[in-house]
């Protein structure tokens, strides 16, 4: 039995895409690193106060390279995907590193003054993995339909409860 291990997440990119941020792995599959700045307000006393806090994301594939322009600092993202743990030693201390695994990345907001978005403005990338972790390429940028109203025909009339 899997345990359910799930994340959607709003936040602002917290510096450009730089060279070591962005890369190719030894299969040829493209990575990029970036981080995100997550406002959250809450009450303390009678006033309300910000509270931030950051969280690393790693986009895999054919989306790290099609979002790789557009990914700067101060870009509203949504990321929908999973958390994965990292552990390791160095110097004989245990470190451990908790980050999230994109699978959609959504770029959100209008154009900015100092980034255009090149028609990508709200607009999705689905990220799809096989067991190698190789990725395709899935625009989303139509929403799902709604969903029908259900008939009388569906429900009996008597329900029993």
């Amino acid at each position: 039995m899997t345990d359910v291990n799930s994340v959607n997440i709003i936040g602002r990119l917290t510096r450009d895409l730089g060279e070591n941020d962005f890369g190719y792995v030894g299969t040829g599959t493209a990575r990029a690193n970036v981080s995100i700045a997550v406002n959250r307000s809450k009450k303390q006393g009678d006033e309300w106060v910000d509270e931030v806090s950051y969280f690393d994301i790693t986009i895999w594939g054919k989306t790290a390279e099609n979002l790789k322009p557009y990914l700067t600092k101060g870009k509203q993202i949504g990321v929908s995907g999973h958390l994965k743990q990292d552990r390791w030693e160095k110097d004989g201390q245990k470190h451990s590193r908790v980050s999230i695994v994109a699978d959609v990345v959504q770029l959100l907001g209008g154009k900015s003054e100092s980034n255009s978005d090149g028609g990508y403005n709200n607009g999705g990338y689905q990220q799809n993995y096989s067991q190698n972790q190789q990725s395709a390429f899935t625009p989303r940028n139509n929403a799902p339909a709604a969903p029908e109203e259900p008939s009388s025909e569906d429900f009996p009339e008597d329900i029993p409860f």
